[in-house]
Formats: structure tokens, C-alpha cells, sequence
């Protein structure tokens, strides 16, 4: 039996896929602990959930709405990561003096947990959530991606090994990507210890009810949903995407997420629900309206659904960009939606002329066949065998 520590940040889509992997280890006889934010942490994986808890940032991720492009990185990195990292990082070293872990799996943007394990010589391995830190995102902007390596290497000196080198975020050690090369595309990877399992779809227990018998058989169904982080920014989104079903109504059934209550009465065959129990609706949907978060798309393709993808910031216009590259979607505009256009693509998608659903389908069969939290799993048990310090790859 080995033991592995997972270190995430406060945030939902980071922390549900390690849950299907944390689960499938424990399966398997290993024991299995996180560090993190406890309240969310064993409401996602389970009121048993062995944490350690970590200071966490006061009203979690706070950020100005129209904040965009290299500016909303910025801010990202400046204002929530890396204090993040800095007030994680206590609790992760008490966690791996504690609990003594073989490995630890720490999520990209808990870059804690990386240096943290480093300074223990402890194997570390990332978890990517989103295949757009993989294609190098800063490619084109070298002053911000000198920027944050400043950072992160005044980091490392703080709460990491200083005679250490490399970018936290890509451990040597190897990263658990939960993508396929499909919306890689042909960009190189940082080195060749990338393991691209597709999407940890595992059960997840505690899910919202769901009305399955108002589904109607005779028309396609369209799930519109922006995620967990976009509550306050959906609401004229949603309203257009209201209008937009109710256009096709004859032939389309709207299944809309409306967490924040933005939507009124909505017209007859379409269902408004605050939350749905998404992975068991994406084995009945037949496209899916979304914001681009990674998870999501990458849920959906799984599923062999077409999409069509309306991004709203940090990496969602990539993950969009990718969809659209794939074949397996449309992008529209997020801020300039109008229900006509959004009804034209959604249209679009559903008409098997298009070649979306074939691609959606075609790349579903290849995500599948990448393993999910199995293959996940046998890489963890493989780095767990491997001794802590190895040269860092390529």
C-alpha cells in the first residue's frame, strides 16, 4: 500500500477530477489524503475524506468582471495563486511531516504542494486540469511569462528548495493531464513524462435530483451551463440563451443551469434548474451550450457531444479556440450573444451535415480509450515505486 496526498486549490472543476482518481487508488488498497480547503474538499469527495486542512484566502477568488487577456492572468497569479501558495504552504509541510506520503499530487495552480514536496524530496507529480497551461499560453507574451517565472522562482526561495530550478506548475516527475491530443492539436508538450489520461468520469455521489421523465423523446435536448465560477456574470447569457431555445422549440428541449436565479418563467419544454447532475444528463444530451472551462468540454466530448462554446476569460477562450480546431464545436461571443445567433449555432451543431457531431463522436472514442482515473491510477502507482529525486526530462 502506498500513500498519496493531493493538494488543490479552492476550486471546484481542480478538485473533482483527482476525486475519481483519489477514489479509484483507494480501490486498489492505497490510502489516499488531501490538503486543501476541508469544508469543500469532503463535500466533493466524501464527508470521510482524510484532510489536512490549509489557510485559504478570505472570500475565496474575487476579481473585476471585465478584467481580460494578459491582464486577467496577471491578476490571477498576482492576487490569488501565489498568495494562495504562500498561505498553503504551512499546512502542506505539516501534512507531509504527518502523514508521510509516498507521492504527492498537486494540482498546477496549488504550486504549494509542488515546492513544498520538493523541499521534503518527496515525488511530486502536477495535475492539469485544462489542456491550456499545456500548449505554453504565454508563447506570444515572453514579458509575462518572464514575469511570472520571477515570481514563481521568489516563491521557491520562500517555501521551496532555492537550488532547485523549473517551472513548479511541470513537475519532472510527471503530469497527469486530464485531456487528449485532440484539442492538443499538434503543439509539443513541456516533456515527455506528460501522461494525457481524457477526463476522470467516475460517479460522484450526492447530486442534485433531476425530472428524467419531463425529457421529451421526440426532440433533441441541449444542456446550457457556465460552470461553477460564472454565477454573476451569466445572467443576460442565460436570458439570451432562454430566447434561443424557445426559437427551436419545435425540435429542441433546453435543459438551462441557472445557479444565481437570474432566469423568470421560463417558456413551455424548457427545464430551468439551479443544478443538475451533469456527467448522468451528458449520456442523454445531444450538445451541450457552455463557457469553454475545460472539464466540461472535455466531459461532453467524452460523451461524443458537439458543442457550441461561448468563452469567458482565463483559459476558456484557448479550450474554445481548440474545440473549434478539433471540429467538434462553434464559438460564439460571450458579452454579444444575441438569441438569434446563438439559435443558428445551436442549429449548426445539431444538423448532422455539420461534421460536428462525427468529430465530437470520433474524439469521445479516443478520450475513452486514454484510460480516465484507471490510467491515471497506474501512473500514480508506477511514480510511487520511483525514487524522489530524478532529473528533470528532455
Amino acid at each position: 500500500m502506498s500513500r498519496f496526498l493531493c493538494v488543490v486549490p479552492p476550486l471546484v472543476g481542480h478538485i473533482n477530477p483527482l476525486v475519481g482518481v483519489a477514489d479509484e487508488l483507494a480501490r486498489r488498497g492505497h490510502r489516499v489524503a488531501w490538503a486543501g480547503y476541508g469544508d469543500q474538499i469532503r463535500r466533493l469527495a466524501g464527508p470521510a475524506a482524510e484532510v489536512f486542512e490549509c489557510a485559504m484566502p478570505d472570500g475565496g477568488l474575487r476579481r473585476p468582471p471585465k478584467l481580460t487577456g494578459p491582464a486577467a492572468f496577471r491578476f490571477l497569479w498576482e492576487e490569488f495563486f501565489l498568495p494562495l501558495a504562500e498561505l498553503m504552504a504551512p499546512g502542506v509541510d505539516a501534512a507531509i511531516d504527518a502523514y508521510r506520503p509516498d507521492v504527492v499530487v498537486t494540482d498546477q495552480h496549488a504550486v504549494a504542494g509542488a515546492l513544498v514536496a520538493e523541499r521534503h524530496g518527496v515525488v511530486h507529480l502536477s495535475s492539469a486540469t485544462t489542456s491550456a497551461e499545456l500548449v505554453d499560453p504565454l508563447a506570444g507574451l515572453p514579458k509575462v511569462g518572464a514575469w511570472l517565472q520571477e515570481l514563481l522562482g521568489d516563491l521557491r526561495c520562500r517555501i521551496g528548495n532555492p537550488a532547485e530550478t523549473g517551472d513548479p506548475r511541470f513537475s519532472p516527475h510527471g503530469i497527469i493531464a486530464f485531456t487528449g491530443r485532440d484539442l492538443l492539436g499538434d503543439e509539443p508538450l513541456p516533456h515527455e513524462r506528460v501522461h494525457l489520461v481524457g477526463p476522470a468520469v467516475a460517479p460522484r455521489g450526492g447530486g442534485p435530483d433531476f425530472p428524467w421523465d419531463l425529457l421529451d423523446p421526440d426532440r433533441s435536448t441541449v444542456l446550457v451551463t457556465l460552470g461553477t465560477a460564472n454565477t454573476d456574470a451569466g445572467g443576460p447569457f442565460l436570458a439570451e440563451a432562454l430566447r434561443a431555445l424557445d426559437g427551436l422549440g419545435d425540435r429542441v428541449q433546453g435543459v438551462v443551469v441557472d445557479p444565481g436565479g437570474f432566469l423568470g418563467r421560463p417558456p413551455p419544454g424548457v427545464l430551468v434548474r439551479e443544478h443538475v447532475p451533469q456527467l448522468e444528463l451528458l449520456e442523454r444530451v445531444d450538445a451541450v451550450v457552455c463557457h469553454g472551462g475545460h472539464n466540461t468540454v472535455c466531459e461532453s466530448l467524452w460523451h461524443g457531444v458537439p458543442l457550441v462554446v461561448a468563452p469567458i476569460r482565463d483559459d476558456q477562450p484557448i479550450v474554445a479556440g481548440q474545440v473549434v480546431d478539433a471540429g467538434a464545436g462553434i464559438r460564439v461571443r460571450f458579452n454579444r450573444v444575441r438569441a438569434d445567433r446563438l439559435g443558428a449555432a445551436i442549429a449548426t451543431v445539431l444538423d448532422p451535415g455539420s461534421g460536428h457531431r462525427a468529430a465530437a463522436g470520433a474524439i469521445g472514442t479516443r478520450l475513452r480509450a486514454a484510460g480516465g482515473t484507471s490510467a491515471a491510477a497506474d501512473h500514480l502507482e508506477r511514480a510511487a515505486m520511483r525514487p524522489s529525486h530524478v532529473s528533470a526530462p528532455g
